[in-house]
């Protein structure tokens, strides 16, 4: 969740809400690849026929939820190297847009919009307190129905300094702010080793998961534009955020820490 706050509860309405745990997931065989970036490229620089780097900070030159970071389009923040794609949080004063901050780091949009489809993205966290990484998904309506009639569909997000697990959550105009959708998930490793982190988004519900497990499903049983926002394109979001109401405390002998990712992959039905 990246544009409101929340105060860490899960939110839970009975009918319309599911934990799946060890269920496996649908083979990918019953899909076919429409999108991906494998990272491989010689260059160091991302794809920008891919993705787009938003610098641009909405919010009077800053980022929401109190976030202590700017958003860079430097190599610095952002760079391929050896098969996969480097988002680094940084310590240091930079300022943009007349507002200076204490940290610098990289936010990347996917240009590819899509309505339905599996989601594959295979990354290793950042380990450093006070880093808030996030692979996300924002309705492409954003700028005309703002924000949360837009649909936010947060596929992995990691905070409070914890470790041992990760979340998903979803912000619709029934339930967004302080109220999301949510639903946490451990996983023990989650800065030492790659995971596969997705969703899979059909015209009846969203179900997340972790590697071969889905772990939670959303899936309204009346669906309207106050729960269901989800009929139409989104694009791909992938970023760390530092502090803030979500990132919480930054050590105080922080200088720099990575996201990095493997692969991002959309798949639709055949």
């Amino acid at each position: 969740m990246k544009i409101n706050t929340f105060v860490g509860l899960v939110f839970v309405t009975a009918g319309f809400l599911s934990c799946n745990d060890s269920v496996k997931p649908e083979t990918v065989a019953t899909y076919e690849l429409v999108w991906s970036d494998e990272f491989d490229q010689a260059q160091t620089q991302i794809d920008t026929s891919k993705w787009f780097l938003e610098i641009e900070a909405p919010n009077n030159g800053a980022w929401y939820n109190n976030e202590l970071q700017h958003y860079t389009d430097r190599l610095d923040n952002v760079y391929v190297s050896d098969g996969t794609l480097k988002i680094v949080a940084k310590k240091e004063d930079y300022t943009h847009s007349g507002t200076t901050q204490a940290y610098t780091s990289s936010r990347l949009n996917s240009r590819f919009k899509f309505t339905y489809g599996r989601v594959e993205v295979r990354a290793k966290l950042p380990r450093a307190q006070g880093t808030w990484p996030a692979i996300w998904m924002l309705g492409e309506n954003l700028t005309t129905a703002g924000w949360p009639a837009c649909g936010e569909i947060d596929i992995m997000e990691q905070l409070f300094e914890d470790f041992l697990m990760v979340q998903c959550a979803i912000h619709v105009p029934a339930n967004y702010g302080d109220t999301p959708v949510l639903k946490q998930f451990n996983v023990s490793d989650v800065t030492e080793n790659f995971h596969v982190y997705g969703v899979e988004w059909t015209p009846k519900e969203l179900r997340f998961f972790v590697d071969d497990t889905f772990y939670f499903t959303y899936a309204p049983e009346e669906k309207n534009d106050a729960n269901w926002p989800f009929y139409s394109n989104q694009f791909i979001l992938l970023n760390i955020a530092m502090g803030g109401n979500l990132g919480g405390t930054v050590a105080p002998d922080f200088t720099q820490d990575a996201m990095e990712v493997d692969f991002v992959r959309v798949y639709q039905k055949k």
